[in-house]
């Protein structure tokens, strides 16, 4: 009986310590875990919420590039249009102007070659003058004499 009675000594002086025990858990579960659980929950949350805003920002900075760069495609290709659009203005301008350059030469040289008809036949009329002249000189001359020295 003796070991039942240091038995129940021993279970009457651990009692204290089990309860002192028991508080400290409590303690710390109210006091240290319960707090530290709250505050990792939350940053847990707040670390979560901003994550899925940077996703998010992400993604619209992806749809703004993508819209930024159908405007500037479509900017560009509106350029190239005007451009081409000014090139033919330009070519036909220029087209224009040659068409009239060419026949505005063309007609001078219509007409210079009307100009140079029309000396070509007054020099040749000239030259028919001349030597219809020359050749009743030359008759004149040369038939005096031939009839002069038959006489």
């Amino acid at each position: 009986m003796d070991i039942v009675h240091q038995l129940g000594e021993l279970l009457a002086g651990a009692i204290p310590t089990a309860l002192l025990f028991l508080v400290l858990v409590l303690a710390y579960e109210f006091l240290i875990q319960g707090p530290l659980t709250a505050v990792l929950a939350k940053r847990r949350a707040l670390t979560e919420g901003a994550m899925e805003e940077a996703r998010k920002a992400v993604a619209a900075a992806e749809a703004k590039t993508q819209e930024y760069a159908e405007r500037l495609r479509l900017a560009r290709a509106e350029a190239y249009k005007l451009r081409d659009e000014r090139m033919k203005q330009w070519n036909s301008e220029r087209d224009a102007a040659l068409d009239a350059t060419r026949h505005a030469a063309g007609e001078k040289v219509r007409q210079a070659k009307a100009e140079l008809e029309a000396e070509a036949k007054a020099a040749r009329a000239a030259l028919e003058a001349a030597v219809a002249d020359l050749a009743g000189r030359a008759v004149r001359a040369v038939l005096p004499a031939a009839a002069g020295g038959s006489r």
